[in-house]
């Protein structure tokens, strides 16, 4: 099999598995739970079914109506496909983000803000709530500044 071939199943694979595994959490979440409901899975840690009309954590929320968003998160996708058109090394870890934020895209179409559920808290102080799309964006942007950081380093 060529290397490239591998390397594209790889990509599409992580972009799969992102946005599917985002859509069907947060579909789990909005016919399961009522707004606002939680539930208390280890004592850092609550499901709790939230909307989210900013952007990642909550930032700028309520300042922007959805298709502000929409417009801005299409613009940085087509971004990041012609940066990794141009860069193969990172392909894979743009997938993540493209997928997150795709998935992310797909709730405010659908529900008018993003669902969030993962509610990671040390008593009454709570990190925002946050999803599986939010996840792969942190995880595939801290990955490719990490692999910048490591090539100017060379």
């Amino acid at each position: 099999m060529p290397r490239g071939f591998r390397e594209h199943r790889l990509v599409a694979f992580l972009f799969i598995f992102t946005l599917l595994s985002d859509q069907l959490s947060k579909l789990f979440i909005v016919r399961n739970l009522y707004m606002g409901e939680r539930i208390n899975v280890l004592p850092f840690f609550d499901i709790v079914r939230v909307q989210n009309k900013g952007v990642t954590f909550g930032l700028l929320s309520g300042t922007l109506q959805p298709i502000v968003f929409i417009i801005l998160s299409l613009i940085v996708i087509l971004f990041l496909i012609d940066y990794a058109r141009k860069n193969k090394n990172y392909r894979s870890f743009i997938s993540l983000i493209v997928g997150g934020a795709i998935g992310n895209i797909i709730d405010r179409i659908v529900y008018g803000s993003v669902v969030d559920f993962l509610d990671f808290h040390l008593g009454m102080h709570h990190w925002p709530a946050f999803n599986v799309a939010d996840s792969a964006i942190v995880v595939g942007v801290f990955i490719l500044f990490f692999i910048s950081y490591s090539e100017e380093k060379k």
